[in-house]
This record gives C-alpha cells, sequence and structure tokens, in this order.
C-alpha cells in the first residue's frame, strides 16, 4: 500500500516486522491482527487513520508474515505476546504515555490481555468480533469447548500439532484462505474430517470467485506469505490457550479497567454462536468489562469486518479515540 513503511524492530528475543504509517507526533494506534492474518489486514485502516492525523502500528505478530515464530507452542502464551507488546510500544511510542489499541479475532484476544495486564498503556481499546470473557476457574477452555461443541470445533481440532497443517496443505492453502476470509457460515466453525473446509473436490484455485470488498491482489498477498511461513506459527495460539488459563489464574475474576468500544459485523460466526448475542446484549459482557462504553454491530458484514466495510469501522475507530480525546481535555 501506498505511503506505509515496513521495518523490523527487535522485541522480547525476536525479531517483529511492523507497518507504520502516520505523523512521527501523532497519537499512537497499535493494531492487532488474528488468525490466519498479517499486519494486510489493516491496510485500509492504517491509511485512513494516518490521514486523520494518528500514527497507525501494525505489527506481524510472532508467528507470522515477517516476523520471527518460535518453535514450541509454549512460546505463544498471552504472557509472550503481550511481552513483545509491551516492549514494541517501548520502542515505537516511548515518548507517549499511553496509546489507543485495535484487535481482531485473535488480536482482540491478546488486545483484552494486554488491557488485563498493563491498563496503564491503554488510552481505550476498540475490539472487533471476540469480546472478553472471565476466566473459568473450574474448566479449561479446550474441555470446555469440546464438551459444548464437540471434538470437531474448530479449535479442538486445531490442538494436534500437523495434522491440520497436512490437511490444510491437501485442501490447497488458497482455497483454505479464501473461505475463511470470505465465508458466510454462522454459529460455531466446524470442520468435519471428510471434509473440513467445504472445497470443492476439484477446485480450481486459479479461478475462484471473489467478493468486492477481497480483490485476487490480496488473496495472492495472504498465499505468498503463508506458502513461505506455513500456518503453525498461527495455531500454536490455538495449542497455547489451556497454558494461558493455567498462567492467568492469578486474575481470575478480574475486571477489564480501560475504555472499551466493541464492534462486530451481524454475520460473524462468534457473533451468531449460540449464547454470544446473549452475553454482549444481555449484561454479562458489561459485568466483565465494566468501562465498555459502546456495542456496534454492522449490518451486512462477516468475521473480517475491518476490511469488509473499512471505511465505517475506520470512522467508528476514529470517532471513539476523538471522544476519548475530547474527555481527556476537559478534564
Amino acid at each position: 500500500m501506498e505511503g506505509i513503511d515496513h521495518r523490523m524492530v527487535s522485541v522480547n528475543g525476536i525479531t517483529m516486522h511492523i507497518a507504520e504509517k502516520g505523523p512521527k507526533e501523532g497519537p499512537v494506534v497499535l493494531l492487532l491482527h488474528g488468525f490466519p492474518d498479517l499486519w494486510y489486514t489493516w491496510r485500509h485502516q492504517i491509511c485512513g487513520l494516518s490521514s486523520l492525523g494518528y500514527r497507525a502500528v501494525a505489527p506481524d505478530l510472532r508467528g507470522y508474515g515477517d516476523s520471527d515464530s518460535p518453535e514450541s507452542f509454549s512460546e505463544y502464551t498471552c504472557l509472550n505476546v503481550v511481552g513483545d507488546l509491551v516492549a514494541l510500544l517501548d520502542s515505537v511510542a516511548g515518548d507517549q504515555e499511553k496509546v489507543f489499541l485495535v484487535g481482531h479475532d485473535w488480536g482482540a484476544i491478546i488486545g483484552w490481555f494486554l488491557c488485563l495486564f498493563r491498563p496503564e498503556k491503554i488510552k481505550g481499546f476498540v475490539c472487533l468480533s471476540v469480546p472478553y470473557r472471565s476466566r473459568n476457574p473450574k474448566v479449561k477452555p479446550v474441555q470446555g469447548f469440546k464438551a459444548v461443541f464437540g471434538d470437531d470445533y474448530y479449535i479442538c481440532r486445531f490442538q494436534e500439532r500437523g495434522k491440520i497443517e497436512a490437511e490444510i496443505a491437501s485442501a490447497d492453502p488458497r482455497i483454505f484462505l479464501k473461505n475463511l476470509f470470505t465465508g458466510r457460515s454462522l454459529g460455531p466453525p466446524i470442520l468435519p474430517k471428510d471434509n473440513p473446509f467445504g472445497e470443492n473436490p476439484n477446485p480450481n484455485s486459479e479461478n475462484i470467485e471473489l467478493p468486492e470488498w477481497f480483490s485476487k491482489k490480496d488473496l495472492d498477498f495472504y498465499v505468498s506469505k503463508f506458502e513461505k511461513t506455513g500456518f503453525t506459527g498461527g495455531l500454536n495460539y490455538y495449542r497455547a490457550m489451556d497454558l494461558n488459563w493455567e498462567l492467568t489464574a492469578p486474575w481470575t475474576g478480574a475486571k477489564i479497567q480501560v475504555p472499551v468500544k466493541f464492534m462486530t459485523g451481524d454475520f460473524d460466526m462468534v457473533y451468531t454462536t449460540p449464547g454470544m448475542k446473549e452475553y454482549i446484549h444481555g449484561g454479562g459482557f458489561s459485568a466483565d468489562v465494566p468501562t465498555l462504553q459502546e456495542i456496534v454491530v454492522i449490518e451486512d458484514a462477516g468475521h473480517f469486518v475491518n476490511q469488509e466495510k473499512p471505511q465505517e469501522v475506520t470512522a467508528h475507530i476514529n470517532d471513539f479515540f476523538t471522544k476519548l480525546q475530547d474527555n481527556n481535555k476537559s478534564l
């Protein structure tokens, strides 16, 4: 994308690739991607926010893109990844006491952990797709998911190293990525073992029909990066979920204390999972996040709402951060 700068930064024992744009003196907005994604998911927001005076910074998280990929899943815990981000902020925003934060999918989950562990570093958090859920001290995450959704629930299927990677390879990574980014399946993602990604048995991966908001150039970019790195780095975040549960025992019952705006698409697979709408709108979410200020459901949008409705999402982000800055000025 024109005008976006790229560089490598040493953080927390690894080398991290970041994309950034905007005035050096502008308020920093840290943009965190999810799975299977890259800094590139924020291409529209980077340009949009920088034009409004923000300094947008979007890393490839560890395990993704041009950043380092440690081998063991145990190096992908919330403590590892938040450690990366704290070091990154010290490097790129050392002159700013606090920054704005935006996260989507796993980037939202990591964003919640960053707000939980280091709230003094965050002015406000715009969370896309995945709401905060308090730690359940009685049930490990993977066990809980399996009990509710079964063995074929995607998080359960992602646990065994090498198995789902082989299934992605046999399905064709291009088809896998296309289906994930542009699919509109509702409810909990289930990956049946006989046809996990719903692919055509005789696909022509070079002749794929794509929606207007996701071009062949976009798909080619993702394919080129994941052909180089594979998917293990991103899958390791799921494989560390039970380890995160163990490590976060001291935060059982802790509330988020950072101003939050939550956004999702009305066709998002997380939002349409049974029980999620009730949690988000019925008081459970605001009980866990007493600083929740806004909930926005964007119509006719799926999971990757930041790519599908880029101008609308950027406007919502700017609106929330502008309100927070105005409130701080009036204090």
